[in-house]
């Protein structure tokens, strides 16, 4: 038998071709993608959305300057500072009558004991007697 010469490597001779194939394709495959890139940014509509971006983050930069220049920071600062206070002041009065209240209802609960025990006394005595 005789052996036809394809001018590929003995042992590989469909896998490098095929490699070969795959990366042309992919190179004109990208190539055909930067064109269309291109050709979408100079497109009248790419034009206008990239203005439209660039001027909103102008409109945003600006916005975020008027609020650094009109203190507002510094004032929802203050504001947290004020309710902080507050609430401590809150906290604090709370407390104060929580043990007033708890003092109040121990002595009560002290005076009604005492007057079971009165009674219960009394009424111990009344049988004994």
């Amino acid at each position: 038998m005789e052996e036809e010469n394809t001018g590929t490597v003995p042992g590989k001779p469909d896998k490098e071709s095929l490699l070969d194939k795959a990366k042309k394709l992919a190179d004109k495959a990208d190539d055909l993608l930067d064109k269309k890139v291109e050709k979408v940014k100079q497109s009248e509509a790419y034009k206008k959305v990239t203005d439209a971006i660039d001027k909103a983050e102008d409109y945003v930069e600006e916005k975020i300057e008027d609020v650094k220049k009109s203190g507002l920071k510094e004032k929802l600062e203050n504001f947290v500072d004020k309710a902080e206070d507050k609430t401590e002041e809150a906290v604090s009065r709370i407390k104060e009558l929580s043990k007033k209240a708890a003092e109040k209802t121990a002595d009560k609960l002290d005076e009604i004991a005492d007057n079971i025990r009165e009674k219960t006394g009394k009424n111990k005595d009344q049988e004994n007697g």
